[in-house]
C-alpha cells in the first residue's frame, strides 16, 4: 500500500461525501433563504418557522436524489472492493 493510494483513497472518500451531502444541503440552504426573506418581508420573527420547511425540503431532496446517491455510493464501494486486492500484500 503506497502513500499515493492512501491519498487517492482519502481524496475520493471526501469527494463522494461532498457529492452525497450536496443535494440536501443545497435544498436546505435555498429553503432557509426563502423563509428568511419571507420573515423579513412580513416581520414575523418566529424562531421555529424555519425548521419545518427545511426538514420537508431535505426529505424531498432525499426522495428526488436517492437513486443517484445510491448509484454513486454503490460505484464507490465496488471500486474499493475491486482495488483492495491489488494493494494488500
Amino acid at each position: 500500500m503506497t502513500v499515493d493510494f492512501l491519498v487517492g483513497f482519502a481524496k475520493e472518500a471526501i469527494r463522494v461525501s461532498l457529492l452525497l451531502s450536496a443535494p440536501m444541503l443545497g435544498f436546505g440552504l435555498i429553503v432557509g433563504l426563502l423563509v428568511s426573506i419571507f420573515q423579513a418581508v412580513t416581520q414575523v420573527q418566529e424562531m421555529t418557522l424555519t425548521f419545518v420547511p427545511k426538514i420537508v425540503a431535505v426529505m424531498v431532496a432525499i426522495l428526488i436524489f436517492l437513486p443517484w446517491m445510491l448509484n454513486l455510493f454503490v460505484d464507490y464501494t465496488r471500486n474499493i472492493f475491486v482495488n483492495i486486492p491489488m494493494y494488500i500484500r
